[in-house]
């Protein structure tokens, strides 16, 4: 794909129970990077400040799930995670990849979608040549457009740092992110494919019931609140439009699942694969396939 947005840079799920998420996560066969405190900006050109939230990442080279937990009530928020979480927790978070974010902040202004600015983040880890600050830049698109979920475009500034190949080795096979799946209610749907059309520059197709994006390592799979229980059978729905579920695409299914079952957690056979329950992962569906 051409243009600024070349795939899902990550997708985020927010508990106020990191902890909890971690082993879930541990179980799930996935290996995760350490825990990592956050320094946010809260305006364009705004300094990063100590933050309320820590995460801990799945990292595959490219994109990653991030476990993002709040870790201190009465630290700012300036990225407003807090409030957030208070609507509820689970996976809430979609950032898409781009090398220029200052170019993908003017394209989306220019399409009249309202965002945050440029935004800066820094989060300091450990690196095998010492300790190092991951630096990033994000656009997020103003939430009360997107009730699906809080969304944005981010820029790794220091991707070597993120992406340690120490922590890219998965026990379940996990090589990335295959896609997103939205559920948006009937009434928002033909506005949320048309924002997530104009985002990615691409035209919008059909299978069955879903609504497929596909631009390059950005693929995005829409559903109908009304079609959501003929794909996702028996899911919660914490809202009327969310984020409902991602695909991780592993070596082999068949190790990744009982990798996945030998942790704990049930799984349910689906055409390409399995999948695990947002019930059994922390607001998050999961999609396994190979690839």
């Amino acid at each position: 794909m051409t243009g600024d947005i070349h795939g899902i840079h990550h997708t985020g799920i927010l508990t106020r129970d990191l902890d909890g998420l971690e082993r879930t996560f541990l179980s799930l066969g996935f290996t995760l990077s350490p825990r990592s405190r956050h320094l946010l900006g809260g305006r364009p050109g705004q300094a990063p400040v100590p933050g309320c939230t820590a995460n801990r990442c799945a990292l595959f080279g490219g994109s990653y799930i991030e476990l993002l937990g709040i870790v201190d009530e009465s630290a700012p928020d300036p990225w407003h995670t807090r409030a957030m979480a208070d609507e509820y927790e689970g996976f809430r978070l979609l950032n898409l990849d781009t090398d220029d974010a200052e170019a993908a902040h003017r394209r989306l202004d220019d399409a009249g979608l309202r965002t945050s600015g440029v935004l800066g983040l820094e989060r300091d880890i450990d690196t095998e040549e010492g300790p190092r600050t991951v630096r990033a830049r994000a656009v997020h698109l103003d939430p009360s457009t997107t009730p699906e979920g809080y969304v944005g475009v981010a820029q790794h500034l220091t991707r070597r740092h993120v992406h340690q190949p120490r922590w890219l080795g998965h026990p379940n096979g996990a090589r990335g992110l295959g896609a997103v799946w939205i559920v948006a209610d009937d009434a928002e749907c033909d506005a949320v494919t048309n924002r997530y059309s104009r985002i990615l520059r691409t035209a919008p197709g059909r299978e069955g019931p879903l609504t497929v994006l596909d631009a390059s390592a950005a693929r995005l799979r829409i559903v109908r609140a009304s079609d959501a229980e003929e794909v996702l059978p028996g899911e919660p729905a914490p809202a009327s439009s969310y984020l409902a579920a991602m695909t991780v695409v592993v070596e082999d299914v068949d190790d990744a699942r009982k990798v996945v079952e030998g942790g704990g957690t049930v799984t349910r056979p689906t055409g390409a694969g399995f999948f695990v329950s947002a019930r059994h992962a922390y607001g998050a569906g999961l999609f396994f396939t190979a690839g």
